[in-house]
């Protein structure tokens, strides 16, 4: 009896394949089958798991694994992260380095595939050499500052340019410095447009990350246009600049200040060669 279980349960996760549908979680399947045993849930879904069927990403939530993926074993967090995010019920994007990819400005394949979620804390993921790292903030996440992007097998939320180059600065240890960030920024900025900025936006960033981002683009990144206009729609928005080091981490007595973004300058920035 408890064979004819496990088949019928995993000729349904094919079928759902085959429908091109990619995730399922075990609530779906008690739903699907009601009559059917524990045990036989549990070998159905360990046989898919042991021979690349289906790989566990969230407790009781699971992705089917596409034939093109099925010798890695892996599915890319693009595709399911959108279908984990509504499960667990929780908003969010795909932030930095990955958000940037979108727009032609990662630089470098990322080490980590990095979202942004609002509070409390999630645990990250990480499954044979992929790592979904979840950034929390504590702030309501400004979904008019997102963009959707289609996948093969739906779509995912990511950040617009604008956010972007923000969160590379507020979040710069995440991907490994400032350095990093103005590596980055220097592609990025092909596509932001700052002229967009509203209230929302400058609400939901941190001003010491407006007073920074402005003072590379000016100095560093040669953008002193876009410097300009971050500065005004910062001021616009009722910004209230106050004197802070460009890399907080970092001793700043004796260092200069740069008058107009407020910024002790106690960090020199390389970047790399694009």
């Amino acid at each position: 009896m408890i064979e004819k279980e496990v088949y019928s349960i995993k000729s349904w996760i094919v079928t759902l394949q085959k429908q091109g549908i990619l995730t399922f979680s075990n609530e779906e399947i008690k739903k699907r089958f009601p009559e059917s045993s524990v045990r036989a849930i549990e070998l159905a879904l360990n046989k898919l798991i042991s021979t690349n069927g289906i790989m566990p990403v969230w407790k009781g939530f699971y992705v089917i694994i596409p034939v093109q993926y099925a010798t890695s074993g892996v599915v890319p967090p693009v595709q399911y992260i959108d279908y984990l995010m509504k499960h667990i019920n929780r908003k969010y994007y795909v932030a930095l380095l990955n958000a940037a990819e979108f727009y032609g400005a990662a630089h470098q394949r990322p080490q980590q595939y990095s979202v942004v979620c609002e509070f409390p804390s999630i645990r990250d993921l990480s499954k044979k050499d992929t790592l979904v790292h979840f950034v929390v903030t504590r702030k309501t996440i400004p979904q008019t500052w997102l963009k959707s992007f289609n996948t093969q097998y739906g779509i995912v939320m990511a950040s617009k340019p604008e956010l972007t180059a923000a969160d590379l600065i507020t979040f710069q240890k995440e991907i490994g410095g400032l350095n990093r960030a103005c590596t980055v920024l220097c592609e990025l900025m092909d596509v932001v447009r700052f002229g967009k900025l509203d209230k929302i936006f400058f609400d939901y960033i941190p001003t010491a990350t407006v007073q920074r981002l402005g003072y590379l683009l000016e100095t560093t990144l040669e953008q002193p246009k876009q410097a300009d206009i971050l500065y005004s729609k910062a001021h616009t928005c009722g910004c209230k600049f106050q004197k802070i080091p460009l890399k907080y981490s970092k001793q700043s007595e004796s260092c200069e200040t740069d008058k107009k973004w407020k910024i002790i300058v106690n960090e020199y920035i390389e970047i790399d060669e694009l």
